[in-house]
């Protein structure tokens, strides 16, 4: 049997919560107890967390040429000495007010890439860096219908460039054999279309 967690919400005490900085993004101080595995409660502890709201990834997939949609474009977290800040990733966008994760995949598929899709099928859902940031990014895999691949799309009120690539699946776990696949949401989605490929095949074609 895998192991259940020990602890859930109801064992933190939150003592103080503020906002302490606030730009594009925004930074939250906590000041926190939580329960310890040996008994008892930790002694306050502050911690700093970088808000930057939930977001949906969509791997669009075409089972019937066995090819998927990615793009490409610049990311400044990854500007780093020699190595390309230019990132070949699934298509992902931040949720809106009021926004099911479904609608941002839509939503996303098309400002991105002008892709249409059909079904959604769920990957998972996770936190990409859960020491200091309270993102959590919810994953799906779309059936494609349409793209345009070699076309430029993105919001120009929001500086995107985003190049669309269509990629067999082949090249796509190659690239991630490779370690050529830097972003961790596209990791995932691929690595678990690696797994689920033929059950989508036999499902959407």
């Amino acid at each position: 049997m895998p192991p259940e967690l020990t602890f859930g919400a109801g064992d933190v005490r939150l003592l103080d919560d503020r906002i302490v900085w606030s730009g594009h993004f925004a930074v939250r101080k906590l000041t926190l107890q939580h329960r310890l595995f040996n008994g008892g409660w930790s002694e306050p502890v502050s911690r700093e967390v970088f808000e930057r709201g939930d977001a949906v990834g969509v791997l669009p997939y075409d089972p019937a040429t066995d090819t998927l949609v990615m793009v490409e474009q610049f990311r400044p977290g990854a500007l780093r000495g020699d190595n390309s800040p230019w990132m070949l990733e699934l298509i992902a966008g931040v949720v809106d007010a009021g926004e099911s994760d479904e609608d941002v995949a839509h939503r996303e598929a098309m400002e991105e890439a002008a892709c249409e899709l059909a079904e959604l099928v769920p990957i998972a859902t996770v936190y990409p860096s859960a020491g200091g940031c309270s993102e959590r990014v919810t994953l799906y895999c779309g059936r494609l219908i349409s793209a345009r691949p070699g076309q430029v799309h993105g919001l120009e009120q929001e500086g995107e460039d985003i190049l669309v690539h269509s990629v067999t699946r082949e090249e796509a776990l190659a690239l991630l054999a490779a370690d050529r696949i830097p972003n961790g949401h596209t990791l995932i989605a691929l690595q678990w279309l690696q797994l689920h490929a033929q059950s989508l095949r036999e499902r959407w074609v």
